[in-house]
């Protein structure tokens, strides 16, 4: 019977310990984030190397109110969907959705939605920002964007060039290599009142296309992640109604960067 007794109580107490353990790492596991992390003010990186932005701050905002903690991942924007579909990390935090980005990864709901703009040289004597406005000059934009994709379609009668990143193309034009550059309103107009922006101006923002621009951009995961999925899109909603949202918001922007 003593014998029986101890062996009650062992299994007893490598049950409690698996429990633990189970426990443990379970608060251990940390949600992985796809960053560009040069794409200010969203998400970029400070002068002794930390990333900062909005994006940072939603994300670590999730994650505490998901109970986990963030490691943010920095990877080329053009590169990341390939690399989630690897297993880089989790999730992409900051991308555009669309039904074509929807055919390979999971999308939350939108945590924010900012119209396309166009800048220009202060000195351009362009009228207008439509396709027939700029036909014949060269246009700037990202590679793997929705801004890329867009004026490619609508702006065929231009010389579309895409750069790895918006800093490229925002220094080509500041360096007088581009007549204009397309790319978010936020984005333009946040970099238009720092020293590298001086150069430039706002042509106007553009009339966003439902089938190319989306809904809004959210955050991506693997395919059938619905779990994840599901916790991302209720923390979204608590930030928002809880008011952490505004907070971050207003730490940024002058307005609510979330849209309609």
């Amino acid at each position: 019977m003593r014998i029986l007794g101890y062996l009650a109580l062992a299994a007893s107490a490598a049950g409690l310990l698996a429990l633990a353990a189970g426990s443990a790492s379970a608060q251990e596991k940390k949600l992985k984030l796809g960053t560009e992390g040069a794409y200010p003010p969203f998400n970029y990186a400070t002068p002794d190397g930390k990333l900062a932005g909005f994006d940072i701050d939603i994300g670590n905002a999730l994650c505490a109110e998901m109970k986990t903690e963030c490691e943010f991942i920095v990877q080329d924007f053009d590169g990341s969907i390939p690399a989630l579909q690897a297993g880089k990390f989790d999730a992409i935090i900051n991308i555009t959705i669309t039904p074509e980005r929807a055919e390979k990864v999971d999308f939350t709901h939108k945590y924010y939605q900012t119209p396309p703009a166009v800048a220009v040289p202060k000195d351009s004597t362009l009228a207008g920002a439509s396709p027939e406005d700029l036909k014949g000059k060269t246009l700037g934009v990202q590679t793997s964007t929705i801004h890329a994709n867009y004026a490619e379609d609508k702006y065929s009668s231009s010389e579309v060039k895409s750069y790895p990143t918006g800093d490229d193309a925002r220094t080509d034009m500041a360096n007088g290599r581009l007549d204009a550059m397309m790319d978010g309103s936020v984005i333009l107009t946040e970099w238009l009142k720092t020293d590298a922006g001086a150069c430039c101006k706002l042509l106007g923002t553009l009339k966003a296309d439902p089938a190319v621009h989306g809904p809004g951009v959210g955050i991506a995961l693997q395919k059938g992640d619905t779990e994840l999925a599901a916790k991302l899109d209720a923390a979204i909603d608590a930030l928002r109604a809880n008011g952490k949202y505004k907070k971050i918001n207003d730490k940024y922007f002058s307005f609510d960067v979330y849209g309609e």
